[in-house]
C-alpha cells in the first residue's frame, strides 16, 4: 500500500520507521518543518517527502495535535482519492471525531480514528523509534457504520509493526476510559511534583519516585487540550480520585491504623485481581 503519514514528531515518526523496518509498504511523509521530512528522506524511515498530491493513497495516519488535526482534515478531505481510509492518532475522540465522521462521510471517505498507547517522556523526531509499538496497545475506535473491512485492515497493519493487543471500541469508551488510564495519571504527576520536598529528593529517590514523576514533563500545549476536551470524563475520574484520597488521609489524621490497613488492603487484592487478569488475557 501507499501510506502517507503527516507529522512526524514520535509519533508519526515511529509509524513512518517501524512501516519501513517492519512492512514493505511505500511510505509517504509529511511535516511542516521541512528539516525534519529532509532527514527522514535521508535515513530511509521514508521513501518519499509528500508532494502535495493526495490522490495516489491507500490509507493517511494524521499524527498532530488535535486542533490541527481537524483543520487538516477540513483542508483535505475534498482533494483525497475515494479510496483512501483515512485515521488520525489523537488521544481525544469525542465530538472532534464525530464532525471529521460526517465531513467524510458527505466525501464518501471512510475515517477510522485509532490511539496508539505508546510513547516516551520526550517527544519530536529524534526521539522516534522503530520499535516504539512492539508489544503496544492499539485502540480503535470505528462507528456504527464504518466499513469492517478498513478496521480490519488497520488491526492488520497494527499488528505488523508490533502492537501486540488491539482493542476495537466506540470512541465514547475510548475517551471514558482514557481519563482513567491515562489523562488521570498524568494529572496526578504534574500534581505530585509541585510539593516543596521535589527540591530535597536527590539521594532518598528510588523506582516509585520515578514511576510517580516519569510523565510530569508532559507538553503542557497538547495535554491542555486533550484535558478540556475530555473534561466531563476526567473530571469524574479525578472526584473519585480525590473521595479515595480522602479517606488516606482521614485515617492518618485519626491515627486509625486499622483503616489505614484496610485501605491498604483493598488497593492491594484489585491490583492483584487486576494482574491475574492481565496475565490470564496474554495466555
Amino acid at each position: 500500500m501507499n501510506i502517507l503519514v503527516s507529522g512526524m514528531g514520535l509519533i508519526g515518526g515511529s509509524f513512518c520507521k517501524a512501516l519501513k523496518k517492519y512492512t514493505n509498504h511505500t511510505v509517504t511523509g509529511y511535516d511542516i518543518n521541512k528539516d525534519i521530512e529532509k532527514l527522514a528522506l535521508s535515513e530511509k524511515s521514508i521513501d518519499r517527502i509528500f508532494n502535495g498530491d493526495y490522490s495516489d493513497f491507500d490509507i493517511i495516519i494524521v499524527c498532530m495535535y488535535p486542533e490541527i488535526t481537524e483543520k487538516y482534515f477540513c483542508e483535505t478531505i475534498p482533494q483525497l482519492n475515494k479510496n483512501t481510509l483515512i485515521t488520525d492518532v489523537c488521544g481525544i475522540k469525542g465530538e472532534m471525531s464525530e464532525r471529521i465522521h460526517r465531513l467524510a462521510k458527505h466525501y464518501k471517505i471512510e475515517y477510522i480514528p485509532i490511539h496508539p498507547m505508546a510513547g516516551k517522556e520526550v517527544g519530536g523526531y529524534s526521539n522516534s523509534t522503530a520499535d516504539l509499538y512492539i508489544r503496544a496497545n492499539m485502540v480503535i475506535t470505528p462507528f456504527s457504520n464504518s466499513d469492517k473491512s478498513k478496521t480490519a485492515m488497520l488491526s492488520e497493519l497494527a499488528e505488523n509493526i508490533g502492537f501486540r493487543k488491539i482493542v476495537v471500541t466506540t470512541p465514547q469508551e475510548h475517551d471514558e476510559m482514557i481519563a482513567y488510564t491515562s489523562q488521570l495519571a498524568h494529572i496526578v504527576s504534574s500534581a505530585y511534583v509541585k510539593s516543596p520536598s521535589l527540591d530535597k529528593e536527590s539521594g532518598f529517590s528510588g523506582g516509585s519516585f520515578q514511576d510517580m514523576t516519569r510523565i510530569a514533563t508532559m507538553n503542557e500545549n497538547m495535554w491542555t487540550s486533550l484535558f478540556m476536551q475530555n473534561r466531563k470524563n476526567l473530571e469524574k475520574e479525578l472526584s473519585v480520585l480525590i473521595e479515595n484520597l480522602e479517606k488516606y488521609r482521614k485515617a492518618l489524621s485519626e491515627n486509625d491504623s486499622e483503616t489505614m490497613k484496610k485501605l491498604i488492603k483493598e488497593g492491594s487484592e484489585l491490583k492483584y485481581q487486576n494482574l491475574k487478569k492481565r496475565v490470564g488475557e496474554s495466555n
